[in-house]
């Protein structure tokens, strides 16, 4: 929310600076994000009047002006288009210092003297229209400094607030916390209740009472909507982000600024009959003033009249009875809507509205008539018209009731680690709008007021306490009590371990949000149901993930657009399945993609392969001391079935490693094949208790051997024959050679292994490993038809 200085200080002027307030309101609570002053720094610019502008004798684009700065008349030459006689404009007489240091001098332009500049708001750092010079109000004081005249020393701050401070949604809001911290006084605003000048109202129904609790509308007649809103107003709004559009929107937006309270605005000559506030009928349309067309849902609450619905009520208008240059009538609404109606119902179309930012959150159920009568008198004041009577419609028994709240000094004092005095406890949360009911030794009891909807049990009011008395106050310690010291396995590698090891291999941990866009769901797993969520965020995190590989497919794809063309990423945390219950489980994932190695004069610029993600794994599960084997993986549509394997520990797949599967590189326009892998975390963690043994005195013996077995075989399996078949000799078995091609049949391929004998208590004679080797060949043979070369 953004506010500006000078119009907080109308309403709380505290003797503190900029700073001070900025750090006070942030320490509060009401974090202040930036603050931007709302125009360069310059001085020496003047409200001038344009005299006249005469064409320059030299130059077809130039003009002279004379113009009147209070007291003299300048001669200065002006290239503006729109520089003519009568208007008001900035001058920057010489001597002026305007924004980057430029200093105006006397100057001759093409062989006419000119003794200042005419200045746009772009060239005083005070707007973005560039268009030409800056065009003030006719009644701009002339002679007058421009930076008093304007405020234009005036900062907006821009305030990130939480969700729960829905009262801090207004001027109003701010003001109150302002005088409370800073214990000064709050210029409240006289309220004038406008007497109605005509008898013209519109009957009000309220259909649905509990969803829409009050329901106040005020018709105003023969209104002069060509009249523009006065500057005062303009600014107000300009410098809250919002544009000027015309004097009854602008009284409804200023409003909403001022007080926290949405208006709307209705055509009265459009309107077909009375106003009833229902659900709309399924199937309904309606068109909203953005000029999008939304088909309703039962569950939407809407404004309609005997005929068609007329907006998506606490949400947007509808175009159809929208306010425009030939309105002459206006029906004021002004409402109260529980949230839990408005909850959701914008984000559902894709709409974020101010009026739904507040609604959802929650508004002073006390505030409407209040509401109502300031924009009658605004809008009374600016345009004219005949303001009828208001027409309240209520359901008391559906009004939020807010029961008083019981706070304990003995638990204040606890949780403060302080004796704060009873005195200014109540200080604090009565300047804060609650009411001491009650008062005893041991407790008070607060009434709490309409617009604090985040106020319901005593730690609310203890928190209260806390940030207005100054967290930088409170007494630090450390605390002291006894901890109960988690039994960890000897078998179990902590996750902090696996994150440690994969950091010194060059991996980034990211972390990101549970949920991804369902299209990059259907990417990946488009033949899988998703978690689909009820009330998402937004539509691109709408499906809860089934993986944490898409997440990191998006990370990379970040990573790509910003030129970061290498990366090894991983992450840790919860994927859901679509089931009942929706299951979830931990996994740890990773991703490769680029170059092997960085740029440097001793490494090659290869791309990852395959090989490399499967180190990856396998180095994992060595920090456990548990040995992986793995399958090819074929099955998996987000794989490349060719160069993706499933990780099987104890015969168990507790995993997958290998290659996006092409054609979602395609989807993704990834212009090189990236490398995943997803393991089961408790499968990561697990591993097995090392015991030691002994070196072998005895020596050691190799063999070779090389076989021709089918294309289709894998190495694997002849790998499992070998270690079972040569018996209890053999120590180790390396595949050091795959050939096939030339000399060769080409339905085979040729693979050579090198044996390792080593027997612990004895030498290993030649026969007995020429028998193992022997045992092997013929075992091969038996199970794969293999021929030794």
């Amino acid at each position: 929310m953004k506010i500006s200085e000078s119009w907080l200080r109308e309403w709380v002027n505290p003797p503190v600076s900029t700073d001070q307030l900025v750090q006070q309101l942030t320490m509060a609570g009401l974090e202040v994000d930036a603050v931007t002053p709302v125009a360069g720094i310059f001085s020496g610019v003047v409200v001038a009047q344009i005299i006249s502008a005469e064409p320059h004798p030299d130059a077809q684009k130039l003009r002279v002006c004379q113009v009147d700065a209070g007291g003299s008349q300048l001669q200065i030459v002006c290239g503006a288009a729109n520089a003519r006689a009568g208007i008001m404009v900035p001058l920057a007489q010489v001597g002026a210092l305007l924004p980057g240091g430029l200093e105006i001098k006397k100057a001759k332009l093409r062989g006419v003297e000119s003794f200042g500049m005419l200045c746009g708001q772009t060239e005083l750092a005070a707007g973005t229209d560039d268009s030409g010079l800056w065009e003030l109000a006719s009644d701009a004081p002339i002679g007058a400094d421009l930076r008093e005249y304007l405020t234009l020393s005036d900062q907006i701050l821009e305030l990130e607030l939480t969700p729960n401070r829905s009262d801090c949604l207004s001027l109003r809001g701010i003001a109150r916390e302002v005088g409370v911290l800073t214990q000064s006084p709050v210029n409240q605003q006289e309220q004038a209740f406008q007497l109605a000048t005509s008898e013209s109202v519109r009957a009000v129904k309220l259909t649905e009472s509990k969803a829409c609790p009050t329901y106040l509308a005020r018709t105003i007649e023969n209104i002069d909507i060509t009249i523009p809103s006065p500057a005062w107003l303009r600014t107000k709004l300009e410098r809250a982000g919002l544009r000027s559009i015309d004097a009854v929107v602008d009284v409804t937006n200023f409003v909403l600024l001022e007080l926290g309270q949405p208006l709307h605005a209705f055509d009265l000559d459009k309107l077909q009959g009375g106003i009833d506030i229902r659900m709309a009928n399924a199937g309904e349309t309606l068109t909203l003033l953005n000029d999008q067309v939304i088909t309703l849902r039962d569950d939407c609450l809407i404004i309609a009249d005997e005929q068609q619905p007329l907006a998506l009520a606490g949400i947007m208008g509808g175009k159809a009875s929208a306010v425009s240059g030939t309105t002459r009538s206006v029906l004021l609404e002004s409402a109260f809507f529980s949230p839990a109606v408005i909850a959701g119902r914008a984000r559902s179309y894709g709409l974020h509205t101010d009026s739904s930012h507040r609604f959802e959150r929650g508004v002073d159920y006390q505030l409407q008539r209040t509401a109502i009568e300031r924009a009658t008198e605004l809008l009374v004041s600016i345009v004219g018209g005949s303001a009828g009577p208001v027409v309240e419609v209520a359901d008391q028994a559906s009004i939020p009731a807010k029961q008083p709240i019981r706070l304990n000094k003995l638990r204040l004092a606890q949780g403060l680690g302080l004796e704060i005095a009873d005195a200014e406890v109540v200080r604090i949360l009565t300047s804060l709008g609650l009411g001491l009911v009650s008062e005893s030794a041991e407790y008070w009891l607060f009434s709490v007021p309409s617009f604090r909807f985040d106020l319901s049990i005593e730690a609310d009011l203890l928190e209260e306490v806390a940030r207005i008395y100054g967290y930088a106050r409170l007494p630090t310690r450390i605390s002291a009590f006894a901890l109960d010291v988690a039994n960890i396995s000897d078998i179990q590698n902590e996750k902090s371990t696996l994150k440690r090891h994969l950091v010194s291999r060059n991996f980034q941990e990211i972390i990101t949000y549970s949920f991804i866009d369902p299209k990059l769901h259907h990417i990946f797993f488009p033949d899988q149901p998703a978690v689909v969520l009820q009330n998402p965020i937004s539509v691109d995190m709408a499906s809860m993930r089934t993986s944490l590989i898409p997440g990191l497919v998006a990370t990379l794809k970040s990573n790509l657009n910003r030129q970061h063309t290498r990366a090894k990423l991983f992450e840790t945390g919860l994927v859901f399945a679509a089931q009942d219950g929706y299951p979830q489980e931990e996994k740890l994932a990773g991703l490769i993609y680029g170059q092997r190695h960085g740029l440097h004069w001793a490494h090659d610029k290869s791309d990852v392969d395959f090989y490399d993600v499967k180190a990856e794994v396998e180095l994992l599960f060595e920090l456990g001391g548990r040995p992986i084997n793995v399958q090819p993986a074929t099955d998996l549509p987000f794989m490349h079935p060719g160069q993706s394997a499933y990780v099987i520990v104890e015969n168990q797949v507790v995993g997958v490693f290998g290659a996006l599967h092409p054609n979602c590189c395609k989807s993704l326009d990834l212009n090189k094949p990236a490398f995943v892998f997803e393991i089961a975390m408790g499968a990561a963690q697990t591993g097995c208790l090392p015991c030691a043994s002994g070196i072998s005195r005895f020596p050691e013996v190799s063999r070779d051997i090389a076989i021709l077995v089918g294309k289709e075989v894998p190495a694997l399996s002849v790998q499992k024959v070998i270690e079972r078949a040569a018996g209890e000799g053999l120590k180790q078995v390396t595949l050091f050679d795959v050939y096939a091609g030339q000399g060769i049949d080409l339905t085979r391929k040729s693979l050579a292994f090198s044996l390792l004998f080593q027997h612990s208590s004895r030498t290993l004679t030649d026969d007995e490993i020429q028998a193992s080797v022997d045992t092997v060949i013929q075992q091969l043979a038996e199970e794969f038809n293999a021929i030794l070369r």
